[in-house]
């Protein structure tokens, strides 16, 4: 595993998602592109919960030690739950910054990490604590993509009447 590209990757998208979502108004913010969508508000919620309740939590614990149960998550239920729709943009990216400055320093102070240690998942199974670490760098990738069409429709949303098919191949 090339520990340093995950850790950098990481770092990228602690500079991308906020330059991404930059310059919108609080009700841009909270308008989802399609009934269902999640608003770029209701994205940043999620990746800060994420960074706090799901991968740095249980990277951690399979580090330290992968017999102990990890705590239940639930994505879906805390959008609802925790009224991500109702966030303002400016704290809810604070949080996000917040959390991923955590992140970053806590992976950067690991030394002599076993990335080989896995806890046993009921559904997924075996799951080091590496597979974790890739899938934390690859969330934030899907999330960018994500972010990305969501601005894409809030660009195609304001420049109605007009189009953006000239920039679409």
């Amino acid at each position: 595993m090339q520990l340093e590209a995950l850790i950098r990757s990481l770092e990228a998208g602690a500079a991308a998602i906020p330059a991404l979502v930059g310059g919108l108004s609080d009700g841009e913010a909270r308008r989802p592109p399609a009934p269902g969508r999640w608003s770029v508000v209701e994205i940043l919620s999620h990746l800060a919960d994420e960074e706090r309740d799901d991968f740095r939590r249980r990277v951690r614990m399979t580090l330290e030690d992968p017999t102990q149960p990890w705590p239940p998550i639930d994505p879906e239920g805390w959008a609802r739950e925790r009224n991500y729709a109702s966030h303002s943009l400016a704290p809810v990216l604070d949080d996000f910054r917040r959390e991923r400055t955590a992140s970053l320093a806590w992976l950067r102070a690991l030394s002599g990490a076993d990335w080989q240690r896995a806890y046993e998942h009921k559904k997924l199974g075996t799951l080091r604590a590496g597979d974790l670490l890739a899938a934390w760098a690859a969330h934030d990738l899907l999330h960018l993509r994500q972010l990305a069409n969501t601005r894409l429709a809030l660009v195609q949303a304001a420049a109605e009447p007009f189009t953006t098919r000239y920039a679409m191949p």
